[in-house]
C-alpha cells in the first residue's frame, strides 16, 4: 500500500474528518492499494498534549544557516568560521558553536543536517 496524498486540515478532501476531529486532526492521508483495488483514508490525530523540553544542541553539531544572496560580508565570515556552502539546500552547515558565536541561531533552519565532518576546508574570495 502506498501514501499518494497529504493534506492539511481545510484542504478539499478533509472537510468531514474536521468537522469530527476538530483541532485534533494533524493530517489526512489517501493510501491506494494497487493488488486489491482499493483506496483507503487516514487520519492522523492528536491523543495527547504534555509539556516537552527539546535536548540543547551539541556545540558540533552541524546546522543549517540562511544567509541571503545580498549578505556577501556574512558569507565571508561564516565561510571564515568552518561555513560550508550547500547548492542543493541552498544553506550554509556550519558548526552550532560558530553559528553562536556569529549571532546567526535566530537564522538556523529547523531541517536535519548530518554531523559529518568531512566539509573541507574553505577559502574566503
Amino acid at each position: 500500500m502506498q501514501a499518494r496524498l497529504k493534506l492539511k486540515p481545510g484542504q478539499k478532501g478533509t472537510r468531514k474528518l474536521v468537522e469530527l476531529y476538530g483541532p485534533r486532526l494533524v493530517c489526512v492521508r489517501y493510501h491506494h492499494d494497487e493488488q486489491r483495488r482499493k483506496r483507503f483514508k487516514t487520519a492522523e490525530l492528536i491523543v495527547d498534549e504534555s509539556p516537552w523540553t527539546p535536548p540543547p544542541i551539541k556545540p558540533d553539531k552541524l546546522v543549517a544557516v540562511r544567509v541571503e544572496l545580498n549578505e556577501a560580508e556574512l558569507q565571508c565570515r561564516v565561510k571564515l568560521a568552518g561555513g560550508k556552502w550547500s547548492p542543493q539546500h541552498k544553506v550554509w552547515h556550519l558548526r552550532y558553536d560558530q553559528a553562536g558565536a556569529l549571532s546567526l541561531e535566530s537564522r538556523i533552519e529547523q531541517r536535519k543536517v548530518s554531523n559529518t565532518r568531512s566539509l573541507g576546508k574553505t577559502r574566503c574570495w
